[in-house]
C-alpha cells in the first residue's frame, strides 16, 4: 500500500489561527501537505482553504475527519473531506454536436482527467457509435414537451443507480426543468456557446459575426433554474477579425467550448471549486 491522498476544502469567517489549527492537526498524524491554496474575501470577511493531504499508509478518511472535527467545530467551518482514491463517476449528456464530449473522453483516456464515464445520454441517436466504441452505456431518450418530465425522472434514476457524482451537459441542447436543476444543484455543469452573458439563444456565433465582434468565447457554469445564470466555473475567449467567416467563428468556438468544459469538469472533480451564492471560488492548479 502507498500513502493516501485526501482533499480538504473549507470556508468560515476569517480570524487568526485557522491555518495553524488545521495544519497542526494534520501534522499530529504525520500528514504532509501536497498542495495548499487559500483566499480571503475582504468584502464578506470569509476565508476559503483547499489542502491536498498526503497521509501515511493506514490513515483512513474517517480518522482524518475525526481529528479535524474539533477544529471544524471551533471555527464554525463548512468543510468537506474527500478521498482521491475514489474515482469520480460522470454522466455525459449530448445532442448532435459531440466535439465537447469527444474532448472529455479523450482527456480521460490519456489520464489528464481522472474520471469514469458511466453513461452517455442523448436526445438523438448520433452518439451511439462513440459510446459503443468507448464501451460506455448509451441511453437514447428523445425529449418532447409531453415526455420531458418522464425523461428527467429517468435521468434521476440513472444518477442514483450509477452513483454518478456529476452530470456534464456537453452541448446537450435541452433546457433542464427547474425541479431537476434544484435537485441536482452543484452536480450539473453546462457549456454555454458564448461568452456569457452576450449572444444568448440560437446561432450565437452568427449573431457575433453579424455584430462584428472582436472576441468570441465560451462559459462553463453550474446549472440552476435561472437559465444560463448559474455560478461560472471557467471561461475563455479568442480574438477574431472581420476577415473570418461565420463558419470560422463556429470552428474556433467549438475548440474553445471543448477546452473550457474540460477544464471546468477537471476543477470540479478535483474539488477545486467552492460555490458561494451565485459565484465560485476556483483554486486552479
Amino acid at each position: 500500500m502507498s500513502d493516501s491522498l485526501f482533499v480538504l476544502t473549507l470556508s468560515c469567517a476569517d480570524k487568526p489561527g485557522i491555518v495553524a489549527a488545521v495544519t497542526t492537526e494534520l501534522a499530529d498524524f504525520g500528514a504532509n501537505i501536497a498542495e495548499s491554496d487559500q483566499f480571503w474575501d475582504r468584502v464578506t470577511n470569509q476565508f476559503f482553504l483547499r489542502i491536498a493531504i498526503l497521509a501515511p499508509e493506514g490513515v483512513t478518511l474517517e480518522s482524518v475527519q475525526k481529528s479535524l472535527d474539533p477544529v471544524i467545530s471551533r471555527f464554525d467551518m463548512k468543510a468537506k473531506l474527500v478521498d482521491t482514491a475514489k474515482r469520480p463517476k460522470v454522466i455525459v449528456m449530448v445532442s448532435k454536436f459531440d466535439h465537447a464530449m469527444l474532448h472529455l473522453l479523450y482527456q480521460i483516456r490519456v489520464g489528464w482527467m481522472d474520471a469514469e464515464v458511466v453513461a452517455i445520454v442523448s436526445n438523438h441517436a448520433d452518439g451511439r457509435r462513440t459510446a459503443e466504441h468507448e464501451g460506455i452505456a448509451f441511453h437514447h431518450w428523445p425529449v418532447t414537451k409531453e415526455n420531458k418530465a418522464e425523461q428527467e425522472d429517468k435521468l434521476l434514476k440513472l444518477v442514483k443507480e450509477t452513483g454518478a457524482d456529476l452530470v456534464v451537459l456537453a452541448r446537450y441542447m435541452q433546457v433542464l426543468s427547474d425541479n431537476l436543476s434544484k435537485r441536482l444543484f452543484g452536480k450539473v455543469i453546462n457549456i454555454h456557446h458564448s461568452f456569457l452573458p452576450s449572444f444568448k439563444g440560437a446561432k450565437p456565433y452568427h449573431q457575433a459575426h453579424a455584430r462584428g465582434v472582436k472576441m468570441i468565447g465560451a462559459t462553463a457554469h453550474y446549472v440552476t433554474p435561472d437559465l444560463d445564470e448559474g455560478p461560472i466555473i471557467e471561461q475563455d475567449a479568442e480574438r477574431v477579425s472581420h476577415s473570418l467567416s461565420a463558419e470560422d467563428f463556429v470552428a474556433r468556438g467549438r475548440d474553445i467550448e471543448a477546452r473550457v468544459l474540460a477544464r471546468a469538469v477537471k476543477y470540479h472533480l478535483e474539488n477545486r471549486v467552492m460555490i458561494v451564492g451565485n459565484k465560485t471560488i476556483v483554486f486552479t492548479p
